[in-house]
């Protein structure tokens, strides 16, 4: 039986794309906070209606993330009752 080599895989590509390292500047919390002040801030301009209804429901679920990733990063706090 024939084995191929480490560098002849056939998923693996010779030029394959290397990924790119982003530092962000602001906090995963913070960025997520700021899309639902961002997606609240659309909601106002649409009329009221299902597409308000869910970019609301969207904001919503930004800032419940940003609490609850805030929430976990956060040593020695008791979960929230």
């Amino acid at each position: 039986m024939r084995t191929l080599s480490r560098s002849r895989l056939p998923w693996e590509k010779e030029h394959a794309m290397q990924r790119r390292r982003i530092n962000q500047t602001t906090s995963f919390e913070e960025r997520l906070a700021e899309h639902g002040r961002a997606l609240r801030q659309k909601a106002k301009s649409l009329p009221p209606g299902v597409e308000r209804e869910q970019t609301i429901r969207k904001a919503r679920q930004a800032e419940t993330g940003a609490q609850i990733s805030e929430w976990l990063s956060t040593p020695g706090l008791p979960a929230p009752e």
